[in-house]
């Protein structure tokens, strides 16, 4: 399929679901999220520790240089959202307690955890330990009480990352987080396995992020191109799958970023825009900018919401939740420690508000979008908390106008598709009357 089709044809498609050619990372990334979870089925019969933990500031590295696999909670939410199983795990957590506003990754982790299964139907180990690497995310610690609850055998270590309150890391800030790695969570980790710390390995993988990284730069940065190669929110989803989950510093997740640069390289070459469910996205008639994660039990559904109003996603910062890579970051093999905290303090959700809100203004200005969608989560105040006071202070930096969509992450039951693509319907259509000179403002599409 080399040409954009009309979008009349794709909307036919959106309501028949045909299936498009994916993109060849987009394969190799499916492939190396099952065979992680192949691992975790037979981790304890081979005698290999198994470490839950979360995304931001995920010390993956580090676990690796111990030889455990990690397991992140999100991530296993997510990806049961993503195949329509959520809904019967957050209802098995509600029956135990848990209210309706509380954090829809948690209750379908809890419900999830009952089921001793992970999203694929494969064995889910229970956790060895439970490294908590606090990032900005109070329900995180919540989250861990309630998994220690499940898997009281589990021991417990936690890491804690000051919030950037004030918009800067200091050195007192960096020095706190080293004496934790050093002082508690290593001797826990050589404990737990009872092996010593090889600083070499951890320096080794160490490096090979810092090249991946390069080359993830690389691939998001791309979008500033017109007609932008890549879905900065939609297809990024499949570009940070690696470097945020279990393959950061490992061989696999540094062939896989070379592979996806390579692709993106031939996009761009040819004046291609990426693959979405509706095909190739060439015509692209609104440059956007997102805030916020996606929703995940109609992740498909939603995409096809953007792409048939030949909507391009250039930046987002829910692909910068695991690193703000593209702001300079990179992790430093000479410096394993340090380096292991910077990356723990400079996470999306480890930022004030005035922090987030210049970063999407300057998305907006360096990616040339013409606006900025905020996706506010229900039960997400980590994402959600201020974002209408952000929409606003970005309209007036930018000159862009900001729109205002709602539902939740994994709980199918709060999102409406009829109110979403109303709103998204409403949002370009005052886009194009700013073009043509018309009177158009956010408050149109906004509550």
């Amino acid at each position: 399929m080399s040409e954009q089709r009309s979008r009349s044809e794709a909307k036919t498609d959106a309501a028949t679901e045909v299936e498009v050619p994916k993109e060849p990372s987009m394969l190799l990334q499916k492939e190396l999220i099952s065979g992680h979870f192949d691992k975790l089925a037979e981790a304890h019969e081979r005698g290999q520790k198994v470490v839950y933990t979360f995304v931001p500031g995920n010390l993956t590295e580090l676990l690796l240089a111990f030889d455990v696999l990690p397991v992140l909670p999100e991530i296993n939410a997510l990806q049961a959202g993503m195949r329509k199983k959520s809904g019967a795990y957050i209802t098995e957590a509600e029956k135990l307690g848990h209210s309706e506003d509380v954090c829809s990754y948690v209750k379908c982790d809890i419900g999830m955890a009952r089921t001793g299964l992970g999203p694929t139907g494969k064995k889910m180990p229970p956790p060895d330990m439970l490294l908590l690497s606090y990032t900005g995310c109070f329900t995180f610690m919540k989250w861990f009480e309630l998994l220690k609850q499940e898997f009281p055998n589990a021991e417990v270590a936690m890491l804690h990352v000051p919030y950037q309150g004030d918009g800067i890391v200091t050195a007192e800030m960096r020095d706190y987080v080293v004496k934790q790695l050093r002082t508690e969570i290593v001797p826990k980790l050589e404990k737990l396995t009872g092996k010593k710390l090889d600083e070499d390995k951890l320096k080794g993988l160490l490096e090979r992020s810092a090249r991946a990284e390069e080359d993830l730069v690389w691939v998001l940065e791309s979008g500033k191109h017109h007609p932008s190669p890549i879905d900065g929110y939609f297809g990024g989803v499949f570009y940070i799958g690696p470097i945020f989950t279990a393959f950061r510093g490992t061989e696999e997740g540094e062939h896989y970023y070379k592979v996806l640069r390579e692709e993106v390289a031939g996009r761009i070459a040819r004046k291609e825009g990426p693959i979405t469910p509706l095909g190739p996205l060439n015509d692209q008639r609104y440059r956007i900018v997102v805030e916020g994660p996606p929703n995940w039990t109609s992740f498909r559904e939603f995409w096809e919401m953007f792409a048939v109003e030949g909507a391009v996603c250039v930046a987002s910062t829910y692909t910068k939740v695991g690193g703000l890579y593209d702001f300079g970051f990179r992790h430093d093999p000479t410096r394993p420690f340090e380096t292991l905290s910077d990356y723990c303090l400079g996470c999306y959700t480890n930022l004030n508000l005035p922090s987030r809100t210049g970063m999407i203004a300057k998305y907006v200005k360096d990616y040339q979008a013409d606006g900025f969608i905020v996706h506010s989560v229900k039960s997400c105040n980590s994402f959600s908390a201020g974002q209408l006071l952000m929409l606003r202070e970005i309209e007036k930096r930018t000159g862009v106008p900001g729109g205002f969509i709602e539902s939740d992450l994994v709980d199918p039951r709060y999102f409406s598709a009829a109110n979403v693509k109303n709103r998204l319907e409403s949002y370009f259509q005052m886009i194009e009357q700013r073009r043509r000179g018309g009177v158009g403002a956010a408050s149109e599409v906004s509550p």
